[in-house]
């Protein structure tokens, strides 16, 4: 009898870690870009306990000799090895890479913003190569693809942290758009709004931070996703009107999209930077 060679053949698979503010996804993508396996669990505020439960599911759930790579998404400003400084999380200096590298030896361990991940996954899927992704949750943050690709020059933009008066008070402008604020003012959490005109004030607050970001950047296509980019349809005929009332006469107003994948675009992301870095 013929044995059927592919029966036992081992699946190499990319490890995506989207880890957020409030929790982490890890999930396991084989190479053709299809989800295997995937562990959710509460983000620890420590980096030491948040190590410890990635190594441990690794190391519990896959082969090491599956895995071709690891990539993670960290809802903060990185370099290519540590986590600089995430607000949501308390972290800063955070050798990630390196402390990983010494639980997890000989497997190539890539890091980058989660909404830079989430927009060059986006921007991929939509056919947009010039494109701001705004990704609007527990904080807001962005990702700025410039040809295709993550700009560098702007990879450490923290959009949700530029300042605006709001209130008659200058403001950040996650403080009072983001959807951890969204639920803080009106008691819910934003797929549980449904009255218009509590949409239409979350469309002016969405739309402070792009009338600012708009002139600045000029990008061809917006691309909402998180949490609140979930309910598109809910302000995206108010927030286009806003912006197209406020923007200066000679400034276009970008066609706004929402994500393909709003709450799993980062984790996607996660696979398609690592699938490029393994092939470069």
């Amino acid at each position: 009898m013929k044995k059927d060679k592919n029966k036992f053949k081992i699946v190499a698979m990319i490890i995506a870690i989207d880890t957020g503010g409030t929790k982490t996804l890890l999930a396991s993508f084989s190479n053709s870009g299809e989800q295997l396996k995937s562990f959710e669990f509460k983000t620890p505020k420590n980096p030491t306990q948040y190590l410890d439960i990635v190594h441990k599911i690794i190391k519990n759930e896959f082969k090491k000799n599956t895995i071709q790579a690891i990539s993670i998404a960290v809802a903060g400003i990185c370099s290519d090895k540590e986590v600089l400084w995430a607000n949501n999380l308390g972290w800063q200096n955070f050798k990630i890479v390196e402390n990983l590298q010494e639980k997890i030896k000989n497997i190539p361990i890539f890091l980058e913003n989660d909404a830079n991940l989430a927009g060059y996954y986006e921007a991929k899927q939509t056919n947009n190569s010039n494109a701001l992704y705004i990704t609007i949750s527990t904080g807001i943050g962005s990702g700025i693809i410039i040809d295709g690709q993550i700009s560098k020059a702007l990879s450490k933009s923290e959009i949700g942290r530029i300042a605006i008066e709001y209130d008659g008070r200058i403001r950040e402008w996650e403080t009072f758009a983001s959807g951890k604020a969204i639920y803080e003012i009106f008691g819910k959490y934003a797929k549980d709004i449904k009255r218009p005109k509590y949409w239409l004030n979350i469309a002016d607050r969405i739309s402070r931070g792009l009338l600012v970001s708009i002139p600045l950047l000029q990008p061809e296509t917006i691309i909402i996703g998180g949490s609140v980019g979930e309910q598109f349809e809910s302000f995206n005929i108010f927030l286009h009107q806003l912006l197209v009332d406020n923007l200066p006469s000679h400034i276009v107003c970008p066609n706004i999209i929402k994500a393909t994948k709003p709450k799993e675009c980062v984790i996607y992301g996660c696979y398609e930077y690592a699938k490029a870095k393994l092939t470069n």
